[in-house]
């Protein structure tokens, strides 16, 4: 795979689940799309500040008036303001940019320094506050690694540290099997703008194995069964 497939595409409908979850014909399924991105782009800039990880949009069965949209968040504090204020606005406004009725749910992000979309912008914070590109690099690792994970690569490419010539800086710890399918390698991607131009950042995190939850008598989920201790044949 190496960096030239997304491992999001490449585990989709195996490990990984759409994000963007409806049906459409040749007429409206241009208009869904542009629909989604809309919708990604408001809650990403207006609510940034709140650690938006990922956003799910569903529209279930043929009505396409109702959209389902859950949003992983780091502080859902943030996002739901006081009584709820913030995110009955949020609903209110994505109401007037679309035409259609929402329903908000909200998933709070256990481990934020294992989320690659997170790091990604944590890191793209730090570079526009004029920090150390590898400091900012070397924390968001020892983070990762501390929070459980296995291995995590970042690639940060541009004028970095205002440098007059573009270039590539690597990290890399532990391990990231990109072709395993099995592996959870999650990844995210931004930019940070800074004065001397954009500057894209990268992050692989290796979160483990799918196959590794263990599995009892009543998952039967891949048809697998928990196997007791064979018996002694006495002959």
């Amino acid at each position: 795979m190496g960096q030239k497939v997304h491992p999001l595409g490449f585990r989709i409908a195996i490990t990984e689940t759409w994000r963007s979850r409806w049906f459409a014909d040749k007429k409206t399924f241009s208009v869904y799309v542009i629909e989604d991105y809309k919708i990604r782009k408001f809650v990403k800039k207006n609510y940034s500040q709140a650690g938006v990880e990922r956003i799910e949009i569903e529209r279930p069965g043929e009505n396409d008036r109702d959209i389902k949209l859950t949003i992983r968040v780091a502080r859902v504090g943030l996002l739901v303001g006081r009584r709820g204020e913030r995110i009955e606005q949020m609903q209110e406004d994505l109401e007037k940019l679309t035409g259609k009725s929402f329903q908000v749910r909200l998933i709070e992000v256990q481990e934020p320094a294992i989320s690659a979309q997170l790091v990604s912008e944590d890191i793209a914070t730090q570079l526009q506050k004029r920090q150390s590109f590898r400091r900012a690099m070397k924390r968001a690792a020892d983070a990762a690694i501390d929070a459980g994970a296995k291995g995590i690569k970042m690639l940060i490419s541009g004028r970095v540290g205002g440098a007059e010539i573009a270039r590539r800086e690597k990290l890399i710890r532990g391990s990231i099997p990109l072709h395993t399918l099995q592996a959870h390698v999650d990844y995210g991607f931004t930019e940070a703008p800074t004065p001397y131009g954009n500057i894209g950042i990268k992050v692989w995190i290796y979160r483990g194995r799918y196959d590794e939850e263990s599995i009892d008598g009543a998952n039967a989920q891949k048809g697998q069964v928990s196997k007791g201790p064979k018996r002694k044949i006495k002959r």
